[in-house]
């Protein structure tokens, strides 16, 4: 195909998409073009983007090139801001195209937002190990914990996007992280996480284990969210979920990381006070950290729920008795003579 004809059918699918997107309550700016069109089957593709209000400041909401890492999605894997896959599907490598796109296509934008900011803070994008009482719980579920996300979430707006697409990658070149998964993908890929986690609990290499825990944790989560809370299908993934958190929990003694456990194994004993083991990691925790009482409570629990523990919280308990002895021997040097 000569080069004129090449650019005759390139740019009759770009009048034919351009026509859609406008059928569709989306308006595009060409800022920078490019010729390079792909495939769009199950390709991952990296691209900066800035989101902005429809005001007279044009206020920026994010800005990934600020935040220094593009963003990555699957085209066709059902990523939750869908219209960014219909977008990103019109523009070819190398353009920047800024789109106006109405409130049918920005309603659910707020909480992608979070997940991303989340994502650059370091943190989860679904909060499963985030720890706060019923009462800022009952707070948090009616905040995003952003006040600009939380005001868009109560009155949608129109949104402009301008994205810039970087690279295109083919299924056979990219790894398919847990997050580009279908629930089913996530589902088998579980025990293969639990497996290596395992493996690399045995091989002492605590920090690599809490990696492979927490992605099929986060794994599970994603699948239970779609569940009615306390349902069967919902249990199960709930068990799958508080066996790998106890590993998680496991690595982080490790670590000596003993309130953060304390915080995990206490969000699990609220929901089901029957897991004898999170008693026994929160009781190992609390004699860590010299809590006396909390950690003769939690074995005592143990034993009331596996009385075949009794050798284990023994050893237990002759450690807490030597860990106090120690802590009253170092508090009376420290103390002496200030009385």
């Amino acid at each position: 195909m000569n080069s004129n004809l090449t650019f005759l059918v390139q740019l009759r699918r770009t009048q034919r998409l351009f026509s859609g997107l406008r059928v569709l309550g989306i308006l595009l700016k060409l800022i920078h073009t490019a010729w390079a069109f792909f495939s769009l089957l199950f390709i991952q593709v990296t691209f900066h983007f800035r989101t902005q209000l429809c005001d007279d400041e044009r206020t920026v909401i994010d800005d990934s090139k600020a935040v220094g890492t593009p963003m990555e999605i699957v085209i066709g894997n059902m990523f939750k801001l869908d219209i960014w896959e219909t977008l990103l599907s019109s523009m070819r490598i190398g353009e920047v195209a800024e789109f106006w796109c109405d409130t049918v296509h920005t309603g659910v934008y707020p909480l992608v937002s979070k997940s991303m900011r989340r994502i650059a803070e370091g943190k989860d994008p679904v909060d499963w190990h985030i720890h706060t009482c019923g009462m800022a719980n009952m707070f948090a579920y009616h905040s995003l914990g952003y006040e600009d996300l939380d005001e868009l979430m109560k009155e949608p707006k129109p949104l402009y996007f301008v994205l810039e697409l970087l690279k295109v990658q083919q299924p056979r070149e990219y790894d398919r992280e847990t997050w580009a998964l279908s629930d089913e993908e996530r589902l088998k890929a579980v025990p293969v996480l639990h497996g290596q986690g395992n493996k690399l609990y045995k091989q002492g290499r605590y920090q690599e284990a809490t990696q492979k825990y927490k992605e099929a944790i986060i794994c599970i989560k994603n699948v239970q969210t779609k569940e009615k809370a306390w349902d069967v299908p919902w249990m199960k993934l709930e068990k799958m979920a508080n066996t790998l958190t106890l590993n998680y929990c496991q690595c982080l003694l490790r670590m000596e990381e003993y309130y953060e456990v304390i915080e995990h194994t206490t969000d699990i004993i609220n929901q089901h006070p029957g897991i004898v083991k999170a008693y026994y990691l929160r009781g190992k925790a609390h004699v860590e950290v010299w809590n006396e009482a909390e950690a003769r409570q939690d074995f005592s629990r143990v034993l009331d729920l596996n009385p075949g523990m009794k050798k284990a919280v023994k050893k237990e308990l002759a450690i807490l008795n030597m860990r106090m002895e120690e802590k009253n021997k170092e508090d009376k040097l420290k103390y002496k003579g200030m009385f």
